[in-house]
């Protein structure tokens, strides 16, 4: 057996989990000494009721905080200049980053980016571009997710859309970590199906492509088979009963565990998602949840005896690679999610552009297999078609 190759691991902050935890976000602003935080959310947040369980200990304490909602879906660099300035000008010391994906990405992104004199793409995670950061002007974060997907809570990057040239790229230092998360399952409560399906899908998508990714992270391993039999067992129950407490918590859990997981590396699902959400403005869920079995039939010679344990592990009969992208098929009809990515109203007409910039995305170089431009072209052509023949010679 060969010598395993030098690696290095790393694992997330202080959680702070439980129903109602948010009424704790004063303690939490005195453990990390924030004295005057930023709120981040988006605008679909910003006037729910669920943003009124986070003023209100804030206001009784009297605690100053300033708000800030211009935060698009797939958050732009625009949207992180403008929540600097706010950030700058109201004299704010940290970030408390409230919402899905997006408000947590650009809350993360706005507390590193308030003390740096560099542009935003100075700090893409290339090499060791992060090093170029200044570390006593990045603000404390924390993040509260209102969502169960992308598991942003716990990682160290984020994902910001150029708006010029439409393409995403990930902005990484190791201290846009949150130092401190609150997983409130109640926060999750109201939200809708589609939601609640498409976000549970991507939280299942990292587990898978952590799970599969090359090299030797035995713990992320085990983290994330945990964490797809909890969203196996929980996801359904969730959609079916949005106030079901324990699946609700444990899909929280879930998401957050999958994020854990992916530090060892994602795959071509993320590749072609990302340059949809750039392109075409597509949700990252939703477009994770179409793609997935067709990027599990691509990755079949790298997958299939690890997919075998996997099965065994989650008891699906007849443990095969087959096998379970005939549960997750029958999981998104389940979930009312579309079968291609046509019936999401994505053109095609780009096929061959998201093949070259799905291949620059970080998720390529940590794919199962090693893919080559034109079989991420492949993919994306078998995705939107719903042909699986497509992919019948890999």
């Amino acid at each position: 057996m060969s010598k395993r190759k030098a690696t290095n691991w790393n694992y997330p902050t202080s959680i702070w989990f439980g129903h109602e935890r948010t009424k704790d976000i004063v303690k939490a602003c005195e453990h990390l000494n924030i004295k005057n935080p930023l709120i981040v959310t988006d605008e679909a947040l910003v006037n729910l009721p669920i943003i009124e369980d986070l003023k209100n200990p804030l206001n009784n304490e009297k605690i100053a905080f300033t708000l800030f909602s211009d935060v698009q879906s797939n958050p732009s660099a625009k949207n992180v200049e403008d929540g600097v300035k706010v950030f700058n000008e109201n004299a704010c010391d940290g970030v408390i980053a409230f919402g899905g994906g997006s408000a947590l990405d650009a809350g993360k992104t706005i507390a590193f980016m308030s003390g740096q004199s560099l542009s935003i793409w100075d700090f893409e995670d290339v090499g060791d571009n992060f090093l170029r950061a200044n570390i006593e002007g990045i603000a404390p974060i924390i993040a509260i997710p209102t969502t169960s997907g992308t598991g942003s809570e716990v990682g160290r990057a984020s994902v910001i859309t150029n708006s010029e040239t439409h393409a995403k790229k990930i902005i990484f230092h190791p201290l846009m970590l949150p130092s401190l998360v609150i997983l409130d399952p109640n926060l999750t409560y109201g939200l809708p199906k589609h939601i609640t399906a498409w976000t549970g899908i991507d939280a299942l998508v990292h587990s898978l492509e952590a799970y599969f990714a090359p090299g030797f992270h035995p713990m992320a391993d085990g983290i994330a088979l945990e964490a797809i039999s909890l969203i196996k067992n929980n996801l359904v129950p969730a959609y079916e009963n949005g106030n079901n407490e324990n699946a609700r918590a444990n899909m929280l859990v879930a998401a957050m565990m999958g994020a854990t997981a992916f530090q060892k590396g994602l795959g071509s699902v993320h590749s072609i998602a990302h340059q949809l959400g750039g392109l075409f403005n597509t949700p990252h869920g939703l477009a994770n949840s179409i793609i997935l079995p067709y990027a599990l039939r691509q990755n079949k010679s790298a997958i299939q005896d690890k997919m075998k344990k996997l099965c065994v592990f989650l008891d699906i009969e007849n443990p095969s690679l087959d096998s379970f992208i005939a549960y997750i098929i029958d999981l998104r009809q389940t979930l009312g999610i579309p079968s291609n990515l046509s019936e999401a109203k994505i053109s095609d007409d780009r096929a061959d552009e998201i093949g070259v910039l799905a291949y620059a995305d970080p998720s390529t170089a940590s794919n199962a297999k090693k893919l080559e431009i034109e079989d991420l072209t492949v993919l994306f052509k078998a995705a939107h078609s719903g042909n699986y023949d497509l992919l019948k010679d890999y």
